[in-house]
């Protein structure tokens, strides 16, 4: 079973609300609320923060119902792609989107601006409540911590935001784009405060600890470029040790193991009433499809790439890998549900992802047919492998490459199955020089597109990296190589997204729109 899920008391409160204090004076309606009633209870000060943490489940953030947001975000990269146009990422990967033809353009934009005007509104009324000061500070500190997601949301895809900090008002929809570094500015200042005050072990599954608030500010540093900042940061999250990285790859994402010791911050799911629809998408409708790019990019289980290993066989392109290739993808001739993949299973690459679907070769869930809004894997926001993975870049992008860098890579690299790098035995395909830059980057940002394939974390890598310009340009290839599309990105456009059409139309001061919109 799994563990008690984070919302169910606030929402129990809501009940009992409605249920108590009957009165023939009472001449509140129970039906609904307005501002000047709501915040008088703790009851009601809880269900206002649950309201906060329901907004990470929208379609626009991490995805309920039947959308799958995350997983289809890889379908924007050079590891998969997509069939139709529904979520708008099909549109992104093939450079055909604009600001108004791409659902998830427009839904992300509005569903973090929903996120932060509850958090906003919790933060302006929650001085108001009978809460206790020391659960007044709590709230405090997981509301800004989630604040600063949505707003961290916002400036890595769209750069300029309009910044609100108060609870909703009319005066906010004429409001023109703010600084991104203004914005970014709030987000530190938000995770800071917030990590004095949470606590290192969280009180209930999905809340955010002081290891969340850290670990979040030293993604952004690095997504940011500030390198010695997010070395500082992570090195802050690993120095905590109450981190490590759970031993099993592929069962780090089987609900059986939710909420494991590797698991910094995730978004809590439960059947029947928070539900999202992975299993759907990785078992039938294959919507993020993983591409023969992605698959010949996984190392040999020597370390070697498949163009330099002489175990390599194009025939059998699946044996001697990367252990991390079989618990994550699944191919023609494999076996999935107790089935040997055909050719047509999986018709679009001939190729699906295992990762953040029950669905194995063959166990207890061969016969489980999960559809539609009935998925409830939780999804994983931070984990350790990608702060120790994020101070290794940070280290190196700082040209500070030291045996920690090697240490924390090789911890990653250890627990998949694969040789550690080193810098002692040059005749080795796992050698890389302690003073090499250019190498150690190849190295770890190999390293994390094969770590976290399929989980979305790959497309804000290659735009900040700046290489989604090479890598996004060109033809992809099914199972067989033979050629799927050609896709396209614009260097002087793409790397951000535009303002979504509807939101300039109400709102003529967020123009001008990104460059090249």
């Amino acid at each position: 079973m799994k563990n008690t899920k984070i919302l169910f008391a606030a929402l129990a409160g809501i009940m009992l609300l409605f249920g108590c204090n009957e009165s023939l004076l009472d001449i509140y309606p129970k039906n609904k609320f307005t501002e000047d009633i709501f915040w008088k209870t703790e009851v009601q000060a809880d269900a206002g923060l649950a309201a906060c943490y329901q907004n990470l489940r929208e379609t626009g953030i991490y995805g309920g119902g039947s959308w799958a947001t995350p997983l289809w975000e890889e379908a924007a990269t050079p590891n998969a792609s997509d069939y139709n146009s529904s979520s708008g990422f099909f549109h992104i990967g093939n450079g055909t989107h604009d600001a108004s033809n791409c659902a998830i353009i427009n839904t992300r934009w509005k569903h973090c601006y929903q996120g932060i005007g509850r958090c906003n509104t919790l933060l302006d009324k929650i001085g108001d409540t009978p809460v206790k000061e020391a659960k007044k500070a709590q709230m405090i500190a997981e509301t800004k911590f989630l604040r600063a997601i949505h707003y961290s949301l916002l400036i890595n895809y769209y750069g300029d935001v309009p910044l609100i900090t108060e609870a909703p008002v009319l005066e906010h929809k004429i409001l023109p784009r703010s600084p991104k570094a203004d914005v970014f500015a709030l987000i530190i200042k938000d995770l800071d405060e917030a990590a004095a005050v949470l606590p290192e072990t969280a009180s209930l599954k999905g809340k955010p600890t002081k290891g969340a608030a850290i670990s979040l500010k030293a993604r952004e540093y690095l997504y940011h470029g500030k390198y010695a900042e997010a070395a500082v940061a992570a090195k802050q999250v690993m120095d905590m040790n109450k981190y490590s990285l759970f031993a099993n790859y592929r069962d780090l994402f089987m609900p059986a193991n939710e909420n494991n010791n590797e698991v910094i911050f995730d978004v809590q799911y439960l059947y029947p009433n928070y539900c999202h629809s992975f299993d759907l998408i990785v078992r039938q409708y294959n919507t993020n499809a993983p591409l023969r790019g992605l698959v010949d990019a996984y190392l040999m289980a020597d370390g070697s790439t498949i163009q330099e290993s002489p175990l390599y066989k194009t025939a059998t392109y699946w044996e001697n890998r990367d252990p991390r290739f079989r618990m994550t993808l699944v191919w023609p001739g494999s076996k999935y549900q107790g089935k040997t993949v055909t050719t047509t299973r999986f018709a679009f690459t001939g190729y699906t992802f295992k990762k953040y679907g029950v669905y194995d070769e063959d166990n207890q869930y061969n016969a489980t047919v999960l559809n539609s809004g009935q998925s409830d894997i939780n999804y994983i926001v931070l984990r350790y492998a990608d702060i120790l993975l994020m101070y290794a870049e940070a280290k190196t992008e700082l040209n500070q490459i030291d045996q920690s860098v090697y240490n924390a890579i090789n911890l990653v690299r250890a627990r998949a199955g694969m040789p550690v790098i080193q810098s002692t035995d040059p005749t080795k395909p796992t050698y890389v020089a302690m003073g090499n830059q250019a190498k150690m980057r190849e190295v770890i940002r190999l390293e994390r597109r094969i770590e976290f394939a399929g989980e979305g974390y790959y497309y804000m890598d290659i735009l900040r990296w700046k290489t989604a310009e090479t890598v996004m340009n060109g033809p992809v290839y099914t199972y067989n190589n033979t050629q799927l599309l050609v896709r396209k990105f614009n260097k002087d456009r793409d790397y951000l997204w535009p303002v979504p059409s509807y939101e300039m139309q109400e709102n003529p001061n967020l123009a001008p729109n990104n460059p090249g919109w």
